[in-house]
């Protein structure tokens, strides 16, 4: 799946993460930097807001923005800089920041098909394409 998903990508590198709470974002995100080659625990980013790892071309920045509840506290996190850096930045709860995206943000849908299998759909808006991937997690 990590394969097709970068092949798709193209050079993409902002990831818009969406899904509802338990249906595999982290998870995913984890799947998608083990293929770039982080060695790092990718884990959720809840509390800190960003994490940051390192994997052999550069940075790979995960956000949360779930708690962020106000445009000034987004502002102030330092999410725009992370989204703005041109390094790999993926952003689950981007429905909390949407002016930060813009027609090159990739958009990663996941759907919960059931316990073990999430359906995910990517979407390039300057690309007008969508891929659809199936995921046993």
């Amino acid at each position: 799946m990590a394969a097709q998903f970068w092949k798709a990508a193209g050079d993409a590198r902002v990831f818009a993460v969406h899904g509802a709470m338990g249906a595999g974002k982290t998870t995913t995100i984890a799947a998608l930097c083990r293929h770039l080659g982080v060695t790092d625990a990718v884990s959720s980013p809840t509390f800190a807001l960003i994490n940051e790892y390192q994997y052999p071309k550069g940075v790979v920045y995960h956000l949360d923005l779930y708690r962020l509840e106000t445009e000034e506290e987004l502002h102030q996190s330092g999410v725009e800089d992370a989204v703005r850096s041109g390094h790999i930045c993926f952003v689950e709860w981007p429905e909390r920041g949407p002016h930060l995206f813009d027609d090159s943000t990739v958009h990663l849908l996941l759907t919960p098909l059931d316990e073990n299998t999430r359906l995910l759909e990517v979407l390039r808006a300057d690309a007008l394409r969508a891929l659809t991937l199936r995921e046993h997690l």
